[in-house]
């Protein structure tokens, strides 16, 4: 699933007129990039949740043959959130393992090595990670020696707090791949994956992971963040 529904709200004024997954970047729309990570695992079937100026990404992106993968579309209104994108897909998520991505992360990951590491570990949700050295985060995602997640936004695993020191400090790099075991932690209408269901997840004891990413990792929701990515990603075309 590509997490696409959003209002981009910090690029304005550009995507008043152009929802954010469609926005140029080095000569593709924006989701391009998200769907090229899923292709290049293998990945064929794709749900797309739509909201703002969402007719515009289904007449850009069609049933998406250009991009060599069969492309569902998920009507939101109102916008759900994270979670509650998620949980209105169910049915077309809930077969088996399944990744969600945002459409504005660019990220040059090898999914199916994290798809392979999350049914090695047996998890219920692994998180691609990447370092986080420089900022002062109270809500920073910590792991223990075995990438076994053992906090989230505040949130521990049982009743040991983690300390939460540079070389552990890591955040959420837009990509995590689930088991439909996720689902009995949802409810249903507006709600955020991170915020509400991982929580609950912790809680529960249910195996949670982290797969950190040390290569190239950009997100594209700002005007300086999407200049910068468009002539990053121009440079490595050439």
């Amino acid at each position: 699933m590509i997490l696409a529904a959003g209002k981009g709200t910090r690029l304005r004024p550009l995507t008043d007129t152009v929802p954010k997954p469609l926005l140029e970047v080095a000569g593709r729309p924006m989701i391009a990039y998200p769907l090229r990570v899923l292709r290049e695992a293998g990945i064929e079937e794709v749900v797309i949740n739509l909201h703002h100026l969402g007719q515009q990404i289904r007449r850009g992106l069609g049933d998406g043959q250009a991009y060599d993968v069969r492309i569902t579309y998920s009507e939101e209104d109102p916008i759900l959130d994270t979670g509650g994108a998620i949980a209105a897909a169910r049915a077309f998520l809930s077969s088996g393992t399944f990744v969600v991505l945002n459409a504005d992360t660019v990220i040059d990951l090898r999914l199916r090595d994290v798809i392979d590491f999350h049914r090695r570990q047996r998890a219920t949700a692994t998180l691609v990670l990447r370092s986080d050295p420089d900022a002062a985060r109270q809500d920073a995602i910590t792991l223990d020696a075995t990438q076994r997640l053992r906090s989230i936004l505040g949130h521990h695993h049982g009743s040991d707090a983690v300390a939460t020191t540079p070389r552990n400090r890591l955040m959420y790099a837009g990509v995590m791949v689930l088991e439909p075991r996720v689902f009995d932690y949802m409810g249903q209408g507006v709600f955020s994956i991170t915020r509400d269901v991982f929580p609950r997840l912790l809680a529960a004891d249910e195996p949670l992971y982290g797969y950190v990413h040390a290569g190239y990792w950009r997100v594209l929701d700002t005007p300086a963040d999407l200049a910068a990515g468009r002539e990053e990603l121009a440079r490595c075309d050439t």
